[in-house]
């Protein structure tokens, strides 16, 4: 833990309702294209309520946790738990590079000033919504790799995508569910499950070490503003979901990926 990152402790002063009602927001605008909303979330967590970069992260892991966790019985109801099954080896793949990056992501993060992990979030920020305009503007084919080529490539993707995840707090979906495609061709609904599948124990880690650190503290400190956000970003998915296909994505797409950059550009500018 740096100096700068050791008093990222404040509580807000926001009411519930403000507390949840942007937390539905959020889950709205993830659930209308089938996301948690993490990466809206942290930017907001930031700007909006004034949290320091690291403590941001951290809120935003153990609310990601949560909405994750929600999620997974409903996402497994819809599609059947054998055929999720079936696919244990992407899972599998996926988690031997991903649950290493995880670690390594919030080993780094920890470690960094908070100008530097500001910028870093803002990079992520512009990762992400190019991979928001992509998955959902693109066809997607599969790779057809070789199993020598492909279970390696796996490994790499899944790294990357711990270490993503942990820096932002995110679950990861957006970056598995393409990886999941592109390197082993199942189809995005089974996508969808077995991303949440490789998401909670690459989440697990990462909060485990963030536990091991002075700044996981803001977590306490703020326990009840982190289940109110929880809740309205369950219930906004739930909202969202239903609202799946209702904005053209043609539509959607691009300003939620405008949202991303201009939250970039802000966090590129924080002290």
């Amino acid at each position: 833990m740096t100096p700068d990152q050791s008093l990222t402790t404040r509580r807000p002063t926001y009411s519930a309702p403000v507390v949840s009602g942007a937390g539905a927001a959020i889950g709205v605008l993830g659930g209308m294209i089938g996301l948690g909303g993490a990466e809206f979330r942290l930017p907001l967590l930031i700007g909006l309520f004034g949290f320091a970069a690291l403590s941001a992260v951290i809120l935003n892991k153990a609310m990601s946790l949560v909405v994750v966790l929600v999620a997974l019985p409903a996402r497994l109801a819809a599609v059947r738990a054998a055929e999720v099954a079936a696919r244990w080896p992407v899972a599998v793949n996926l988690l031997a590079g991903s649950l290493l990056g995880a670690w390594a992501g919030a080993s780094w993060a920890v470690r960094m000033r908070s100008a530097t992990l500001y910028k870093v979030l803002a990079v992520l920020m512009v990762l992400m919504a190019a991979a928001l305009v992509v998955t959902h503007t693109t066809t997607l084919d599969t790779l057809a790799l070789p199993l020598w080529a492909q279970v390696p490539c796996g490994v790499a993707a899944g790294f990357g995508i711990g270490v993503v995840a942990a820096i932002m707090g995110v679950a990861g979906g957006e970056l598995l569910i393409p990886t999941i495609v592109l390197l082993f061709g199942e189809d995005i609904k089974t996508a969808g499950s077995l991303s949440l599948l490789v998401s909670l124990p690459t989440m697990l880690v990462a909060f485990a070490r963030y536990s091991r650190d002075g700044s996981f503290a803001v977590l306490g400190a703020n326990l009840r503003f982190t289940l109110v956000m929880a809740t309205g970003s369950i219930a906004g998915s739930v909202l969202g979901g239903l609202l799946l296909g209702v904005f053209p994505d043609l539509v959607l797409i691009p300003l939620l990926a405008v949202i991303l950059l201009v939250s970039a550009v802000k966090l590129g500018r924080h002290d």
